[in-house]
């Protein structure tokens, strides 16, 4: 099993460097806590954390997994529950939560970091507490005084935890055809009966109650997603004086058996009369839901970065001491019988991809982050506008482009091992089964495409595209006339000339058949993803140029981020010819053949 460090040398590097992240928190009255010193030791504190507790409950949890007693309880791994206790007792669920509710109230950003480390320390386990956090959101967005005050406090502290319910056995992203009743009770609350599937944390032994955040239908509601209302639905009741009661008709029918994150209690939980309160307005529930949603979304692309970071750490020691064969420029280990199998290209090309991949996406999620920060906090309705522009642009790019990229990186990992990364003991095949499901969960990478391509891009007219792809024009611009940056800055400029190209040749024949943007999606996606990468590598190259001109003692760390980002634009970028291609080849390529022409 690879034993977990926290990267945090790379944390500061992308933070504190590329990201300026002691401007970024002067900026607005909330980051005002967030010092140098305060950040340092808040991020360190943390590492050590996932490092020592929750990293060697990895392969307890996925052995273990949980378990559905014939008492109806579920009981998760050992020492998951100590474990969580221990994460409550440091106050880590209060960190950017707000003031008013037993928070911390720092910036979402710093979250998003521990976020990162306990993910890829322990990915099955960080599910529990960070699910709450997207109902902590919710709840704050659009509950009532009186429920912010009986959820939020007790949520906010770690006391319990939250859910989202929203999966049907008969429906998956397909929402608009659930079936779970929401029913008037003449005190004002609401009976709930249905069944919801895939709820991930949805019962567990860690906390004396859970808070599920729950879909269902109105009578008369109207059909589809304008019919669908949301609802705060606890598994206890509360007595008067708000401590928990008796269960409130809310049970775990079954635990399913997953490909991975055997860890977390995925559930299918029945409602049956639940006593539940409606939150936000009625036939208003997708949209409230959505700040749920997109706080999952990306959380899960943390998923994809803590996969491509764990992987390569676990492959890089092995590939440092496993020895095989001779490299082919000359004997490299002269006291042993083989060389260490780092000094061939083919394994080279792989941890190379690894490393680019997770260093990239961490600078694309703290990017995001900061403009969570903006979101919430910045004094300006113009600048919070911006921000949220940004972040709803992102969203789908970090959430599918990083967990399908992430998840090649933990493959790219096992096969470093070769035979011996198909063998449980060394840990590397249950990051791939853990990160595929990264892939499906909180909208597949297919649902994201057209989320990215339809609703933020052609909906908008080009908008959000042309926010992101201006930073990139002005970064390119101002680099123009540097020799060392020739490298990075041509093919970027070429790129994003070409991605507004693309972007309109689609909506052109969008206009035509509708069906040419579910096919060039996708591929738009990906190229989507790989351009932005660049952007990011290609700002960490200037930077690292500039350090080791001014002289740096570090001079190891800032070559290996030059090579990386040459590494990603020679190697990686180039990806992006055959997704281009793609994406305009037309709807025929993919709708021309007859439905009864695919047998077997």
């Amino acid at each position: 099993m690879p034993e977990y460090k926290a990267p945090l040398r790379e944390i500061s590097f992308v933070m504190k460097e590329l990201l300026e992240s002691e401007k970024h928190y002067a900026s607005f009255p909330a980051g005002a806590d967030a010092t140098p010193d305060m950040v340092d030791m808040l991020i360190a504190e943390g590492g050590k954390f996932c490092e020592e507790v929750i990293a060697p409950l990895n392969k307890v949890g996925d052995e273990e997994g949980c378990t559905l007693g014939a008492d109806g309880v579920v009981k998760t791994p050992t020492g998951f529950k100590e474990a969580y206790q221990q994460f409550v007792e440091g106050g880590w669920p209060t960190l950017s939560a707000d003031v008013n509710y037993g928070g911390q109230g720092l910036p979402e950003s710093l979250n998003i970091v521990m976020s990162e480390m306990v993910g890829t320390a322990n990915w099955s386990w960080g599910m529990y507490p960070g699910l709450s956090h997207g109902a902590v959101n919710t709840i704050h967005e659009y509950g009532t005084p009186e429920q912010k005050e009986t959820y939020l406090t007790k949520l906010v502290s770690g006391e319990w935890t939250g859910t989202m319910c929203l999966t049907e056995p008969h429906c998956g992203s397909d929402l608009g055809t659930l079936r779970t009743k929401a029913e008037p009770n003449a005190d004002g609350s609401y009976s709930i009966t249905g069944t919801k599937i895939f709820i991930s944390a949805g019962d567990h032994d860690m906390v004396d109650n859970i808070v599920h955040i729950v879909l269902a239908r109105l009578p008369d509601a109207p059909q589809g997603t304008k019919g669908i209302s949301l609802f705060i639905v606890p598994r206890n009741s509360l007595n008067d004086d708000g401590s928990v009661g008796a269960n409130n008709s809310v049970s775990c029918g079954s635990l399913e058996h997953k490909m991975g994150i055997h860890g977390n209690s995925t559930c299918v939980m029945n409602f049956d009369g639940a006593k539940g309160w409606l939150i936000g307005p009625e036939n208003k529930g997708l949209n409230c839901m959505f700040t749920f949603m997109n706080t999952a979304r990306i959380g899960t692309a943390l998923q994809g970065l803590g996969a491509a970071e764990g992987s390569f750490q676990g492959s890089l020691v092995y590939a440092k001491d496993r020895l095989a064969m001779r490299s082919l420029t000359g004997v490299k280990n002269p006291d042993g019988p083989a060389d260490p199998i780092i000094v061939h290209p083919d394994v080279r090309r792989m941890l190379l991809t690894q490393k680019a991949i997770a260093e990239g996406a961490r600078a694309m999620c703290y990017f995001a982050a900061q403009h969570a920060d903006l979101v919430h906090h910045a004094e300006s309705e113009e600048q919070r506008k911006t921000s949220d522009d940004m972040l709803g642009f992102l969203t789908p790019i970090l959430k599918a482009f990083i967990t399908e990229v992430g998840y090649e990186a933990a493959n790219h990992g096992m096969q470093v091992f070769g035979g011996h990364g198909f063998i449980s003991e060394w840990g590397m095949e249950q990051i791939v089964r853990d990160t595929r499901i990264a892939l499906m969960y909180e909208g597949t990478t297919g649902i994201q495409a057209l989320d990215l391509l339809g609703r933020k891009v052609l909906m908008t007219q080009g908008a959000s595209l042309k926010q992101f792809t201006k930073l990139v024009h002005v970064f390119c611009k101002e680099n123009e006339g540097n020799e060392e940056m020739k490298q990075f800055v041509e093919p970027l400029l070429e790129l994003n000339k070409e991605w507004g190209d693309l972007t309109m040749k689609i909506g052109m024949a969008a206009m035509k058949d509708r069906d040419e943007v579910g096919s060039a999606s996708v591929d738009y996606l990906m190229y989507s993803g790989y351009v932005s990468m660049a952007y990011f590598w290609a700002r960490m190259a200037l930077l690292a140029q500039q350090k080791l001109a001014a002289g740096t003692t570090e001079t190891g760390f800032y070559t290996a981020k030059v090579q990386t980002a040459q590494f990603y634009f020679k190697r990686i970028l180039p990806r992006t010819k055959a997704h281009a291609a793609m994406m305009v080849a037309g709807s025929d390529s993919v709708m021309a053949m007859d439905e009864a022409n695919f047998i077997f």
